[in-house]
């Protein structure tokens, strides 16, 4: 007999796709924004320009990245709350999460000086003018903070009542905004590197006001009432923080595997860093699509373990874990026949493209083991169980820098080996997890009821 009927899982199909394209098309749209930096500011005079933005945006991008919880938890409690039918659950996750980014947002404004110092002395410029050039940007830059933090709990929210679309077109205004201002401010106004960074700053707070709009519109759908009192009281939030609590604690370990790969690769030379970037960005490219998927996987479960409905939660991630492993399986297939090719459309420096040919196979592999972390991350932010989120990815990085340490004499395949085990332990830890979740806690009807006999 099968265990899933046909109509359904063709359903349930349809739910993924309709949930993950909006949020890969709005992923493969940031390149296409760092594209346009990248070729108006670099006809500028000087290289120092093109450099300080990259400094900019890179600091920016691991600071706004370390708050991410706020889409992630602001995502699965709603979820849950949908699946509950509980309007004014909903309605009240979306002011406490509001109010944190606001509270954030503010907080990283009025501490600009000494992180922004900070974090040019982590990046290291070459030279004292880069650095004066890199805190220009920033300084302008961190003005952007709330809006960032804002619009992550806004599409968080909207993501938790399977509504993606809204994640797509905050994404092309606030990057479509950004692009024109670009144009304008850099090369007809001559701002150089604050050009590009107010740029930025116009685009963010845009699609905030777009993004509330939306907001107001949906209000005005769900039942219930605009109650200050959850917003007031710091008890309230006590399933949020507990929540974001382990969320934080996993991006931050996430982010310290990333910038310790790039770290210790430049040690070995800017050859071997530029080799190891070009393959870190084919590896974003994947993550694009496995990504919306997972997106889909928080949505989708978090609305059935709001129901308490284990059989459709099982339904959902085996829907999603088709598209998943579709993905990377044809991902795996694209790097090992051209893989050479496509590193050859991202450098024309011969001794880069050989020595990221050395490594191409790591690339191969690597679809093939990260997907499962992609997936399963999804599936414990739509069930909020974070906890074994950030337990795992502790694991994991506890045998990432053993590994490391032992494989130095191997150059730069030791520090791929152990990037790979890394990824490998992250899924293999959340795969255990959840088969015994599903055993207990999780069991569909099906598996309760021949449990019994």
């Amino acid at each position: 007999m099968s265990l899933l009927p046909s109509s359904d899982f063709s359903r349930r199909l349809h739910d993924v796709w309709r949930l993950s394209w909006p949020i890969i098309i709005s992923n493969a749209s940031v390149p296409l924004l760092g594209l346009v930096d990248t070729a108006v500011i670099g006809h500028l005079p000087h290289a120092r320009y093109l450099a300080a933005v990259t400094l900019g945006s890179t600091l920016f991008s691991f600071l706004f990245w370390g708050f991410g919880f706020l889409r992630m938890g602001t995502t699965g409690l709603t979820s849950q709350a949908v699946g509950r039918g509980e309007d004014q659950a909903v309605r009240n996750l979306l002011g406490q999460s509001l109010l944190i980014a606001v509270v954030i947002g503010l907080g990283l404004i009025a501490l600009s000086t000494p992180l922004v110092n900070l974090g040019l002395w982590l990046l290291q410029p070459d030279s004292d003018v880069t650095a004066q050039l890199a805190a220009d940007y920033a300084h302008v830059r961190i003005f952007s903070a709330p809006a960032v933090l804002m619009n992550y709990a806004i599409i968080g929210w909207f993501l938790g009542r399977q509504n993606a679309r809204v994640t797509l077109l905050l994404m092309l205004i606030t990057n479509g905004v950004n692009i024109v201002l670009d144009i304008v401010l850099v090369v007809g106004l001559d701002m150089n590197v604050k050009g590009v960074a107010t740029a930025s700053l116009i685009g963010d707070y845009t699609a905030l006001a777009f993004g509330l709009w939306m907001v107001c519109r949906a209000l005005k759908t769900l039942g219930g009432r605009f109650d200050p009192t959850p917003l007031k009281r710091l008890a309230a939030y006590g399933e949020l923080f507990r929540v974001n609590r382990h969320l934080f604690i996993r991006t931050l370990c996430l982010l310290f595997a990333m910038a310790f790969f790039t770290s210790q690769g430049a040690r070995m030379g800017d050859q071997t860093l530029a080799a190891n970037a070009i393959l870190m960005q084919l590896v974003m490219m994947i993550s694009y699509g496995l990504d919306g998927f997972a997106n889909a996987a928080e949505a989708l479960t978090g609305k059935a373990a709001g129901r308490s409905d284990w059989d459709e939660f099982g339904r959902s991630v085996r829907a999603c874990a088709v598209f998943s492993i579709v993905t990377a399986a044809l991902a795996a297939l694209v790097f090992a026949m051209i893989g050479p090719w496509l590193i050859a459309r991202l450098t024309d420096i011969e001794a880069i493209r050989q020595l990221a040919g050395t490594y191409l196979p790591w690339l191969v592999i690597m679809p093939l083991i990260a997907v499962w972390s992609y997936l399963l991350d999804g599936v414990f932010i739509g069930t909020t169980d974070t906890r074994a989120m950030r337990d795992t990815i502790i694991a994991a990085l506890l045998t990432y820098l053993p590994v490391w340490w032992l494989t130095q004499p191997l150059g730069n395949h030791g520090l791929w080996l152990a990037f790979t085990i890394f990824t490998l332990v992250r899924s293999l830890g959340l795969g255990m997890i959840y088969l015994s979740r599903r055993r207990g806690r999780w069991a569909d009807r099906g598996n309760a009821l021949r449990c019994h006999e």
